[in-house]
């Protein structure tokens, strides 16, 4: 399974307490190196993408319409790894921005989704790739907005609150939900996501902490089957 590659893969973070999570311990059991750019506390953007095997983008609670700083200049970045083949692989605002750089729109979406819920992988060859025989697997949600298909991308995963869970396209993949999540992350988001547990506590697809966190390591267990499978797949696009 592993890749051999002498470029690290570049991890950007944009809150501290959503980081790489199971993807830095998949990367680190298969020996590939990985630099985290902590976005959140202000470090440099680098100007080339050419130094890495691959890019990594994780969650945040900010959105990718906001004006802020560093989006587009980031985005410029995503068309850089994309021009170059390097993989790209976005989780939650990540996959938000791997879209919004190659042409799609962010939008909110009906209902907001925070908590364990149910996704179904599409039939294609494309979505048997990245999820093998996994037809469907309970996914970790936390989000309000929603990304559409950048042109030639096809969708691999739908929830029965939002249609674009996931979008594949060669060697990148995008996810609208989070697929790296650990027990530790888990517990840290309800904290941090307290005010708007209690202010969304009448959706009808928000969990609250407690249920959240009911047999959270059994969930987590096999979420990260389903994230060795992905990742194994994505690392080997690397670029050496």
């Amino acid at each position: 399974m592993s890749t051999v590659t002498t470029k690290p893969v570049v991890i950007f973070r944009f809150l501290a307490h959503e980081g790489p999570g199971y993807l830095g311990d998949f990367l680190d059991e298969q020996n590939i190196p990985w630099q985290l750019i902590k976005v959140d506390e202000s470090e440099p953007l680098p100007t080339s993408i050419l130094a890495y095997s691959g890019v990594v983008l994780m969650g945040g609670s900010m959105s990718v319409n906001d004006d802020l700083p560093w989006i587009a200049p980031l985005l410029q970045l995503i068309r850089q790894a994309k021009d170059n083949d390097t993989p790209l692989l976005g989780h939650c605002l990540g996959g938000q921005l791997m879209s919004k750089a190659l042409g799609a729109t962010i939008t909110r979406n009906a209902i907001k989704e925070i908590g364990w819920g149910e996704v179904t992988v599409s039939k294609s060859e494309l979505a048997k790739h990245w999820f093998g025989e996994i037809e469907i697997f309970n996914a970790f949600h936390w989000h309000g907005e929603t990304f559409s298909m950048p042109a030639g991308a096809q969708n691999l995963l739908a929830s029965p609150h939002c249609q674009n869970q996931a979008w594949g396209m060669g060697k990148h993949v995008a996810f609208q939900t989070h697929i790296e999540m650990t027990p530790d992350m888990v517990k840290k988001w309800c904290e941090e996501g307290e005010i708007e547990l209690r202010e969304s506590a009448s959706g009808i697809a928000v969990q609250q902490a407690g249920a959240m966190q009911e047999n959270l390591a059994v969930h987590c267990f096999f979420l990260n089957k389903v994230a060795t499978q992905v990742y194994s797949q994505w690392i080997q696009g690397l670029k050496v």
